[in-house]
């Protein structure tokens, strides 16, 4: 086999070339990927807006972030098995309907829970979208050189979607409520129906073998207690609760895996787990998402409340950085050809890590530029991951299978998601509370809201005396501030894991490439 990375492992032969046809296809398929990372996005901005309207605990602020991402990631393999029997284009089209309808009710929630609520149904549809996309481009670009620009394209919607979210998000806030944001979806429903059902070509595994409900139950009951203690863990530091949940959700999931390398025809292949550059761009993915939502969680914060800029001023000073990412991840094409991925992987994501030091170098500093510049260096070596890391996980997975390949790709990024809020934000929530020290005479109430959440501290100075607001305002951004350069040296860690994992298991090893498979 080449040493020529990306190319080396794909398995198909050169293929027939897509026309003009399949790239209309590709533009469809872009829409719901583009909805997801809007809304993914768009909420982080929104967020602030949400705390003061809606008035949530530290707890529900962060589990109207994560909740999305936790049903998503529990659903996600299932919905991609799911697609594989009963039609890849009809699960999507499914899902985004829901989607659609489902973020015209959260625009209206007049609670947290209900919001909490509401963003859960969006994750149930949501994962019914996005293995759906990533199996059709298998389907519609057989041509290897195609499907590898066609995936680029894929990957840097995520990126272009993150960029439109804050923007969007930004100006709907400045002109309408906080509900608004979710509106965006609406409009992507009817382009997205009559393409779809027009250009795209339904697509199934020809023997799917039964239904295993079982094993739909096992692979929820693994993910989603483990999640939930990940996310209690980090928010409140050990406790029984997190421990159970954590030894419930393994327990499932060895029991899951056991029930997968037994069955005849299992809904998720374990054999693809033993090829290096399958867990290796797995794990890649994953902890360059945690460091890409971790980053967002905190920086949206970071511009609006303690610099001060308004929503759609903070939106704009981050499109750099996702248009960086946009970049980067459609130039790694052309130099995957000649470069393979255990080097190309791990000298972008070099550039990630020195994003995050340039955080923790400056968080006291309160500079627009200096967040601006190590976002641009911090996308373009996701960007450049990501597109890599997908590409690998198509590669290593027969085309029958690739619903539920592309359900394991989409669950490292919804996972990254979660842990990237969970983890990075609950780290910066953590030290948030355990430095602020409220000035003497702040009644107890202020004191108990403003401990909660940044924004908590905010609507608090708002509403006291000058004197004493000014005071727990300057003690609460410095409280966020030490939070910040913790939380920055723990994600250039993450992002140094990944560097190391790619080095260690992206690495092409010589092997034939299976010849005879569509």
């Amino acid at each position: 086999m080449s040493t020529t990375g990306i190319i080396a492992l794909v398995h198909e032969g050169e293929g027939p070339r897509a026309g003009a046809r399949g790239w209309a296809a590709l533009a469809v398929l872009m829409l719901p990927v583009l909805l997801v990372s809007v809304d993914n996005t768009v909420l982080a901005f929104a967020l602030p807006e949400i705390s003061l309207a809606l008035q949530p605990s530290g707890a529900e602020q962060l589990w109207i972030i994560d909740v999305y991402s936790l049903v998503l990631a529990g659903l996600l393999v299932t919905m991609g098995v799911l697609g594989d029997r009963f039609g890849r284009r009809r699960m999507l089209l499914i899902g985004a309907s829901g989607f659609a309808v489902v973020s015209a009710l959260a625009a209206l929630a007049p609670t947290a829970g209900l919001l909490i609520l509401a963003r859960a149904a969006l994750g149930f549809f949501g994962a019914m979208l996005m293995p759906s996309t990533l199996s059709l481009l298998r389907t519609i670009f057989r041509n290897r050189d195609q499907r590898r620009l066609a995936i680029a394209v894929w990957a840097s919607a995520f990126s272009a979607g993150s960029a439109l979210g804050p923007v969007v998000g930004g100006f709907l806030l400045e002109h309408f409520a906080w509900g608004s944001v979710f509106l965006v979806a609406v409009p992507v429903l009817i382009p997205l129906l009559i393409g779809g059902l027009w250009l795209l070509p339904e697509s199934r595994d020809p023997a799917p073998g039964r239904v295993d409900p079982i094993g739909i139950l096992l692979s929820m009951a693994a993910m989603i207690p483990a999640v939930f203690a990940i996310k209690s863990f980090a928010v409140d530091g050990p406790n029984l609760t997190a421990a159970v949940l954590l030894a419930a959700g393994v327990a499932a999931g060895a029991f899951f895996v056991r029930r997968m390398q037994r069955a005849e025809n299992p809904m998720l292949d374990m054999t693809l787990f033993r090829r290096g550059g399958f867990s290796g761009a797995i794990l890649v993915n994953l902890l360059s998402v945690i460091a890409l939502v971790g980053f967002l969680y905190f920086v949206s914060q970071q511009l609006q409340l303690v610099i001060g800029l308004s929503p759609m001023a903070a939106g704009l000073a981050l499109v750099p950085g996702m248009a960086a990412m946009i970049v980067a991840g459609l130039s790694v094409v052309p130099i995957s050809r000649r470069v393979p991925p255990h080097i190309v992987v791990p000298a972008g994501l070099s550039l990630s890590v020195l994003g995050y030091v340039i955080v923790a170098a400056t968080a006291g500093l309160g500079s627009v530029g200096w967040l601006l510049a190590a976002f641009v260096v911090l996308g373009i070596g996701i960007g450049a991951a990501e597109t890599i890391s997908n590409e690998l996980i198509l590669a290593h997975a027969p085309p029958e299978k690739a619903g539920a390949a592309s359900a394991v790709s989409e669950t490292a990024y919804e996972l990254g998601a979660v842990l990237g809020t969970a983890v990075l934000g609950g780290i910066i929530t953590a030290f948030y509370r355990g430095a602020l020290v409220v000035p003497e005479g702040l009644p107890p109430a202020s004191a108990a809201h403003a401990r909660e959440t940044l924004a908590g501290a905010f609507a608090e100075a708002q509403e006291l005396p000058a004197t004493i607001g000014g005071a727990l305002w300057d003690a609460a951004t410095a409280a966020f501030g030490s939070g910040v350069v913790t939380t920055s040296i723990i994600g250039a860690l993450l992002v140094a894991a990944a560097m190391v994992i790619a080095i260690l298991t992206l690495r092409p090893t010589p092997r034939p490439v299976r010849r005879g498979v569509r």
